[in-house]
């Protein structure tokens, strides 16, 4: 099983990275991740980075700054390779929620030396990831869904699938040109504005669509 993960696929997010360059913040540590993208890009996390079933989040000794990213997550139901776009849906019929942690530090210390920035993204229990995942023949289309995040009941993150630059369906396409698409794998497909960082004792829900599919803590 891999959890495969898009790179800048909302563009508000894109313009909230870049405005926090240009303003110094520097808590973003996307560099060069703030300009909108030409094309589709992807990394991976292991199983191992894989939170289940609500259990909590600890925050990681070697960082300083954890930030949520709220995603759609798409489940593959076959195997697949080189798959063309216009028989991408055949892959997947139902969807849930994750969250991508990112350790924010450890990933602007490695593009500021030019380094590989696995270690602030694959880190264990990165991938938070819905314990119930709905059926789309109950939602409808995959690229019109609404989701939210929030902290503590406020509402920190708000998307809308119709917004991404990249579709489900591309993604798909694009990926199995160079990845084999397994049953089981999933497909975290980018985060919209909003992103921000979690504190010990933040309490993280979210739902798609109405329905509530996170609830757990951070410690």
């Amino acid at each position: 099983m891999k959890i495969i993960c898009i790179a800048k696929n909302y563009r508000a997010h894109i313009d909230e990275m870049r405005t926090m360059v240009e303003l110094g913040g520097g808590g973003n540590g996307h560099g060069d991740f703030s300009v909108a993208p030409k094309s589709l890009s992807f990394f991976l996390k292991p199983d191992t980075a894989l939170l289940r079933n609500g259990d909590p989040f600890y925050i990681p000794d070697f960082s300083a700054q954890v930030d949520y990213e709220c995603e759609l997550v798409v489940r593959i139901n076959r195997v697949g390779r080189a798959i063309a776009q216009k028989f991408a849906h055949r892959y997947y019929d139902e969807v849930g929620l994750g969250i991508d942690f990112t350790a924010r530090d450890l990933q602007r210390e490695a593009i500021a030396a030019g380094l590989p920035w696995e270690a602030s993204k694959a880190f264990d229990r990165s991938a938070a990831l819905s314990p119930i995942f709905l059926k789309l023949a109950d939602l409808g289309d995959v690229q019109n869904l609404h989701f939210e995040m929030a902290l503590g009941g406020v509402v920190k993150q708000q998307g809308f699938t119709g917004d991404m630059i990249f579709t489900v369906d591309q993604i798909i396409a694009h990926v199995s040109r160079f990845v084999t698409l397994k049953m089981g794998d999933l497909i975290y497909t980018g985060t919209p504005v909003g992103v921000g960082s979690v504190c010990a004792g933040d309490h993280l829900t979210a739902s798609l669509e109405g329905h509530g599919l996170l609830d757990f803590q951070i410690r």
